[in-house]
């Protein structure tokens, strides 16, 4: 499914499709600008969005902090979940997660996706997006502790702590992806470049050979 934005240009402003209109220009080319997965584009902003809305705005629909709290954090837990386990896998190409090994460590596991690049504007939106709203909850977490809101301070800490976890994650996973594909082009070369240099050089001493050949026949 696309979400495209198009625009076209016609003669007479008028559509060919119906009778008596006016035919569209020749050169007319439309404008395409898509999103490969915009639900969840959508749902990748979507609950980051709630959360910080609903902090923002809480006094319009509630006096409790309670209330106020459980609403935020689970916006939070939504946005947490979407993010880790969907919207990075499909607008990155990127899965991260981690697993407590038998030696009671914590191990980190990356995946990443091989083959087509990610698509440049969604992959715009999820780096943009992952890192701009732990800004806005440490201007946040900085107004509650000018005005002595301990307890809103203590949720907004709880957000950012929450919104790191996926940026600590995702940078790592980025990281790792990048160093496997820099070791894929190291293994390659490796394998494949002696034959090529082989090769490139018994073309050069052909060609040399007969050059060398068909110099004396054209001397005489």
């Amino acid at each position: 499914e696309n979400l495209k934005l198009v625009g076209q240009t016609y003669a007479g402003g008028r559509d060919r499709s119906r009778p008596g209109t006016m035919e569209p220009e020749a050169a007319a080319v439309p404008q395409t600008e898509q999103f490969k997965h915009p639900k969840t584009v959508v749902a990748h902003l979507l609950f980051r969005t709630l959360a910080v809305l609903s902090y923002l705005f809480s006094s319009i629909y509630t006096k409790s902090f309670i209330i106020v709290f459980i609403t935020v954090i689970t916006f939070l837990a939504f946005d947490f979940w979407t993010v880790k386990n969907v919207s990075g896998r499909l607008l990155v190409g990127l899965r991260w997660w981690n697993k407590v090994a038998e030696d009671g460590s914590t191990e980190w596991v990356f995946e990443s996706k091989k083959g087509k690049a990610p698509h440049p504007l969604e992959s715009r939106v999820f780096w943009w997006s992952l890192y701009l709203f732990p800004v806005f909850w440490t201007l946040l977490a900085i107004l509650s502790l000018m005005k002595l809101h301990f307890g809103y301070l203590l949720l907004v800490l709880i957000a950012i702590a929450v919104n790191m976890s996926n940026i600590v994650g995702y940078w790592k996973c980025d990281t790792d992806a990048k160093k496997k594909l820099s070791q894929a082009a190291v293994r390659m070369a490796g394998e494949y470049g002696p034959s090529l240099f082989s090769s490139a050089a018994s073309l050069i001493q052909k060609a040399s050979a007969a050059t060398a050949a068909a110099a004396p026949q054209a001397s005489a």
